[in-house]
């Protein structure tokens, strides 16, 4: 007994101190944002589109579509590819192809996002210029090619251990019904599991909304709205990776409120994306 409340007392406040990181830096943020964001106006720097901080003009809207723009398109692209992945490996793949593959996605999750971002600029993104004549290649495609990649160990690892969670009678009750191997796994294992890859679905959303690094390199940088998928972008977190080492006094501030809108973004999609899955 003396153990257990020792060790729930331990898990109490390592949970406890994330608790309180979690609201100090929500109070850092919104405490420096919220006087700034009334300075510049609401409405100016959310649905503003020129980003000219010399001149203290503060528009970051070209941004918001373009992070929008590039993580939807990274995800329409990644999640169908991780989430089949997943049941490939989980239902139908042989114990040498699982030896060889399930390592090597390890490895994917592990490489670092300058790499991916090398990747993208000395492969993908000429590809692209090569394809589409007269385009540099740095663009919302090539961003979300890359984050499509990089989102993929993640919802593989954790839609394969939500499909192994499943209980096995569920697949082989289908199976004394007379169901095929494949009706079976997509139409009994894959929704007993569905709350599991979701959260894969969540976490890859936030990889994908929150990179800097590889985006910076292949994005192209430009504070426009893309108006197709060869155009340059600059998204909310490459603002901020690109201008804070250097930025001053309003500047500063505003960059914050940068970090504040992507805060609450990022945080809008994960509470209704959890709101349906607790639906479920």
């Amino acid at each position: 007994m003396i153990k257990e409340r020792i060790a729930q007392g331990i898990f109490a406040i390592f949970g406890c101190i994330s608790i309180f990181c979690v609201i100090m830096i929500c109070i850092f943020l919104f405490g420096n944002a919220i006087p700034t964001l009334f300075h510049i106006g609401i409405l100016e720097f959310i649905f503003g589109f020129d980003w000219y901080p010399t001149e203290d003009i503060f528009g970051i809207f070209p941004m918001i579509i373009g992070s929008i723009y590039v993580s939807a398109l990274a995800i329409f692209i990644g999640v169908p590819i991780g989430v089949f992945s997943a049941i490939y490996l989980s239902a139908f793949a042989s114990k040498k192809t699982k030896l060889f593959a399930m390592p090597a996605i390890e490895l994917l999750g592990a490489i670092p996002s300058v790499v991916y971002g090398f990747f993208g600029l000395v492969i993908i993104v000429p590809w692209i210029s090569g394809t589409f004549n007269g385009v540099s290649g740095k663009s919302v495609l090539a961003a979300a090619l890359i984050l499509s990649i990089m989102i993929l160990p993640t919802i593989i690892l954790i839609s394969k251990s939500a499909l192994d969670s499943v209980p096995k009678s569920y697949y082989e009750g289908a199976l004394a019904l007379g169901a095929s191997k494949e009706r079976s796994v997509f139409f009994v294992s894959l929704l007993a599991a569905r709350s599991g890859i979701l959260s894969s679905i969540i976490l890859g959303i936030g990889r994908a909304i929150g990179e800097a690094m590889a985006v910076i390199m292949v994005a192209g940088n430009q504070v426009q709205i893309p108006h197709s998928l060869v155009d340059g972008v600059r998204t909310l977190t490459t603002n901020i990776a690109l201008e804070m080492g250097y930025a001053t006094d309003l500047h500063r501030e505003a960059l914050i409120v940068n970090a504040v809108v992507l805060f609450v973004f990022i945080l809008l999609i994960n509470t209704s994306l959890n709101l349906i899955k607790e639906k479920q």
